[in-house]
């Protein structure tokens, strides 16, 4: 009797149970890609491995954020254009326009200089 060598499998079905174990294991198409193994049962624990790797059981603490909170300073509750805008206004009031001074009553420019000409001579 001859040996037999093991079959091995087509690469599609390959890739067929490594984007099911990476699936199952809570990863995208593109994590799964990566998975090692030649058998399901291999690639499935490959894929809850990186999958651990990937989601920390300890979350990590956000860095603080330099210069403080931003929003609740301004003293502004919600959070949209028209609180923003309306916290603009109160800070900012409108002021009358100014109107110009009659041409007698306006001042000269004190930097305005008299330059000599040559029609003068």
């Amino acid at each position: 009797m001859t040996e037999q060598t093991p079959v091995q499998p087509h690469p599609a079905e390959l890739a067929l149970a490594r984007l099911r174990a990476g699936l199952t294991a809570g990863l995208t198409v593109e994590q799964s890609a990566r998975i090692q193994g030649t058998t399901p049962e291999e690639m499935t624990a490959d894929a809850t491995a990186f999958a651990a790797e990937l989601n920390p059981v300890t979350p990590v603490t956000p860095s603080p954020r330099s210069g403080g909170d931003r929003g609740s300073d301004a003293g502004v509750t919600a959070g949209s254009f028209a609180a923003g805008s309306a916290e603009y206004e109160r800070k900012h009031p409108k002021r009358e326009p100014v109107a110009a001074p009659a041409p007698g009553q306006q001042r000269p420019n004190p930097f305005l200089t008299t330059t000599y000409s040559m029609e003068s001579r």
